[in-house]
């Protein structure tokens, strides 16, 4: 609690965010303040597609101005179909190693031909999980030449997720397990975190009564669990023009939070940083007021003990040095005991790892009953991967997580028909004396 009210302070600062549709772009400015967040305008750009890149930047430059915010750069949202966005395990890799393992594993993560695939990657939280953002180049380097010839400046091509999971968050914390959706040009855009996934985003070309327990079941949620408007999630405006209509702006509107507190939002920036433009430093001047008065506040608090913080200190050191040998001593035997036991643990896990296969093997034959059938599994130490065709594919989750042997189950890709049946593919964690 205490960390996300120092989080709700730093939110000072101005952003525009921009949603590029297919033939239009939704403008929203956002001014964001601890005490809560206005909408100082709004505008939609028609067929910035088809108009000379001046005349429509002419049009975003007057609309800026009007509102005295002409020195902000934009943080632009990707269509949805020109981005891919995925989320990779990496629960034993720090950040200084974040970015050669997720370099090793991006080949695999998208279709693209080597050396045209830009991606932006950051840990979601303090997770381990990573959000990866992936665009073929030439769709970066076309928008980006779109917006220079229009002069606009731009801080950071980003992606629905981040941008939502950055807003919703801004100013306070968001529940603790949920799955909303709003309507976009491309279908049923739906995002829910819970405590398996601490972020789901998708779109779905699917009606909702269908599209949303897909996701409540991925996000291992209560079915009953009610569904939420992505609007009902951020951050209620304060202040709002008269012309400004919400629910179609949903995105736009997280953008532009996401842009105006660059430093509290989950970066998954695609804009090149050498083409990354900055809004001018003196919205930060707030922000570096408060920051200095803390560390005023901080000083002042630690002179006032440091006399008798320095005198408890001399007599804990003497009284470590006078157990200093005694605790070498038994360190060292800890340490000698440790050892064995793990050479005998080896040796016992060794012997059990054929016995442990094969009851997973014996559980997958009982779980999987006919007319269900499998065309490959791989089996490893710490999981099952598991793909095939059966009736009802949507339940499977649920059926192998019942399961002693196996935990946190997830699709590895969509569920799709042929036939009569439905073709699938699992993940699964293994548990139990295998583990």
């Amino acid at each position: 609690m205490r960390g996300r009210n120092w989080r709700k302070w730093l939110a000072i600062g101005a952003g525009v965010g921009i949603e590029i549709r297919s033939r239009q772009l939704r403008v929203v400015v956002v001014r964001v303040r601890p005490s809560g967040v206005r909408v100082l305008g709004a505008t939609v750009i028609e067929g910035f597609g088809e108009r000379p890149a001046a005349e429509w930047g002419a049009e975003y430059a007057a609309f800026l101005k009007k509102l005295g915010l002409s020195h902000l750069a934009a943080a632009v949202l990707l269509p949805r179909p020109e981005a891919i966005v995925r989320q990779l395990p990496l629960p034993a890799v720090t950040d200084n190693d974040l970015e050669a393992a997720v370099g090793y594993q991006l080949e695999s993560l998208h279709p693209y031909p080597e050396n045209e695939a830009a991606a932006a990657w950051k840990r979601i939280g303090r997770g381990a999980s990573v959000l990866v953002a992936i665009a073929r180049r030439a769709v970066i380097e076309r928008y980006t030449g779109l917006f220079t010839e229009a002069g606009i400046k731009i801080a950071s091509f980003t992606v629905s997720a981040a941008a939502l999971y950055s807003a919703v968050r801004l100013l306070s914390a968001p529940p603790a397990g949920f799955v909303a959706y709003g309507r976009s040009e491309e279908g049923l855009e739906v995002y829910g975190e819970s405590a398996s996934h601490p972020l789901f985003s998708a779109l779905f070309d699917l009606p909702p009564e269908r599209a949303l327990p897909l996701a409540a079941s991925e996000l291992r949620l209560d079915p009953a669990q009610e569904p939420l408007p992505l609007e009902q999630l951020l951050p209620a405006p304060r202040a709002v023009p008269r012309d400004f209509d919400f629910p179609p702006a949903t995105l736009a509107y997280a953008t532009a939070l996401a842009g105006a507190c660059p430093r509290l939002a989950l970066a998954a920036n695609l804009l090149p940083a050498e083409m990354r433009q900055t809004s001018s430093r003196a919205i930060y001047a707030p922000t570096l007021a408060l920051a200095f008065l803390l560390a005023v506040v901080t000083g002042a608090l630690g002179l006032i003990g440091a006399l008798e913080n320095r005198r408890y200190m001399e007599r804990l050191e003497a009284e470590t040095a006078r157990f200093e040998p005694q605790a070498k001593r038994l360190a060292r035997m800890d340490t000698e005991i440790a050892a064995a036991r793990a050479r005998t643990q080896l040796m016992a896990d060794f012997r059990k790892r054929t016995r442990d296969d094969l009851d997973a093997l014996n559980e997958l034959t009982r779980l999987l009953p006919p007319p269900a059938w499998l065309n490959s599994l791989e089996v490893t130490r710490g999981g099952v991967t598991l793909s095939g065709e059966t009736e009802q594919a949507a339940g499977l989750l649920k059926t192998l997580d019942a399961s002693p042997l196996f935990r946190d189950s997830e699709f590895t890709m969509g569920i799709s028909r042929v036939g009569a049946a439905e073709v699938f593919r699992v993940r699964s964690q293994r548990e139990g004396p295998g583990r």
